[in-house]
């Protein structure tokens, strides 16, 4: 839970849950700007790289062994945010994202903080990130909640690396 009001994070949506409902449509609002920032933009979610069009198809397939956590402001959801299973200690945080109606509230800090949380009760002890150098305002957002920068373990251009301490 959060301690932003109005925001709930709901982790694991079960199968009725509102979160399910709204999260295909995030995945693929993120998607579609990453791709439109990247010069590649595609109409609509069939455009998609496949590996991004099988996450917005089915988020509890592709996500299966990871923690998917929605945040909903009275039942729509507003964010999203992926937390892998620990490997060697690690977790890594994905697909940051709040629908830009909602941005400004506190959603995005809510998200991590929960991430944070559930990444601690798994066991890890350093959760990493990685963004594209151009999403500014997502870097101020990680170097606010402790998050530095770290040699790359991605050998695409122009992404950012980041970990922090659990």
């Amino acid at each position: 839970m959060t301690d932003h009001p109005g925001i709930t994070v709901v982790r694991r949506p079960g199968e009725t849950s509102p979160a399910w409902d709204g999260l295909a449509a995030l995945l693929a609002a993120y998607h579609l700007r990453t791709e439109a920032e990247k010069g590649r933009p595609v109409a609509g979610p069939d455009g998609l790289p496949h590996r991004y069009r099988s996450e917005v198809g089915d988020p509890r397939t592709a996500f299966v062994g990871d923690v998917v956590l929605v945040a909903l402001e009275g039942s729509t959801a507003a964010g999203c945010l992926v937390v892998t299973s620990p490997s060697a200690g690690v977790s890594e945080i994905k697909r940051l994202w709040t629908d830009p109606g909602f941005r400004g509230r506190g959603i995005a800090s809510a998200l991590l903080g929960d991430a944070f949380a559930h990444a601690a009760e798994s066991g890890a002890g350093t959760v990493r990130l990685s963004v594209w150098e151009w999403r500014t305002g997502a870097i101020a957002l990680y170097e606010r909640f402790g998050f530095t920068r770290t040699p790359s373990w991605d050998a695409r251009d122009r992404l950012v690396c980041m970990r922090r301490a659990v």
